[in-house]
């Protein structure tokens, strides 16, 4: 599968037309589907990965590249990365004593049951 194909196959998957995205990157109607050679130009591959909320990587081979061995370091990662606000949780605790790290824990734990989840 190409890169376009890949694309294709995403936004299909998420039910988003092709036309959409298209559109809100500023791309001619039409244009992923008119690409020949199977790929896209790097300043647009990025676009794309950006609005698909997905890496470059995974587009061009369809493949995560691998940057953490232990799969719940990259578990977690990934989820910073789709939720800034986490990771700065995570710095605001790199420093802080483990106490305080159990109390905010602690804290966060009883909102989310206070929310049912």
């Amino acid at each position: 599968m190409n890169t376009v194909e890949r694309v294709k196959a995403i936004c299909k998957e998420r039910k988003i037309p092709v036309y959409k995205l298209e559109k809100d990157l500023g791309f001619s109607n039409g244009y992923i589907s008119q690409l020949k050679k199977g790929s896209l130009p790097d300043d647009r591959l990025e676009r794309v990965a950006d609005y698909l909320d997905i890496s470059v990587a995974y587009l061009m081979s369809g493949e995560e590249a691998a940057y953490y061995t232990n799969p719940e370091a990259a578990r977690r990662a990934q989820i910073m990365y789709q939720r800034p606000e986490l990771a700065l949780l995570f710095e605001a605790a790199e420093d802080a004593p483990p106490e305080d790290i159990e109390l905010a824990y602690q804290m966060l734990k009883a909102l989310k049951a206070k929310e049912g989840k």
